[in-house]
């Protein structure tokens, strides 16, 4: 097990759109323990695989109270999506930075495990919130992407000074 390098805005590898999964071997579920591990050590609640540099369509997410309850799912896709929710929003990739977003307030997603059954969950509130946020990731989209230009520069330029004065403290 191993703590993965989290990849910042505005690296190029969170934009690319993540390409399926077709190899379900123990390659992929050592990377998923340790994209879990990061995102436990990281203090999320979700974790994509572009966030990591890995262009595949792998997210974990874990919105239970105890955080003990992490859920892989590997090549997501949406099949329904309804209601409306405002939601606040941070992204490890974009530190230190939050905000009301809209989202769907229900969501249907199938997707496989790390052996490759293949599922529906049915989710609601936080975890269609989630889930939302990391399957965006898995198509080249952030948080920030959902707001209007000027709430989206504030943020960039908040982030980017973030990371400056991270990278003069270490």
């Amino acid at each position: 097990m191993a703590l993965l390098t989290l990849r910042h805005f505005p690296d190029p590898c969170l934009r690319e759109t993540a390409q399926p999964v077709t190899v379900f071997d123990d390659e992929l579920k050592t990377f998923v323990t340790d994209m879990t591990e990061t995102m436990y050590a990281e203090r999320g609640i979700g974790l994509a695989a572009p966030q990591v540099g890995v262009c595949k369509r792998v997210i974990i997410v874990d919105v239970s109270e105890n955080r003990d309850q992490p859920m892989a799912l590997i090549n997501p896709e949406f099949i329904q999506c309804d209601g409306e929710m405002m939601m606040m929003d941070g992204c490890l990739s974009l530190p230190e930075s939050y905000t009301e977003t809209q989202r769907y307030s229900a969501v249907t997603v199938r997707y496989q495990d790390i052996n490759g059954a293949e599922y529906t969950l049915e989710a609601e509130g936080l975890q269609a919130g989630c889930l939302q946020h990391e399957i965006d990731h898995l198509n080249g989209k952030l948080f920030i992407d959902h707001l209007s230009p000027l709430k989206r520069q504030r943020i960039e330029k908040k982030v980017k000074k973030t990371l400056k004065m991270r990278e003069e403290n270490a």
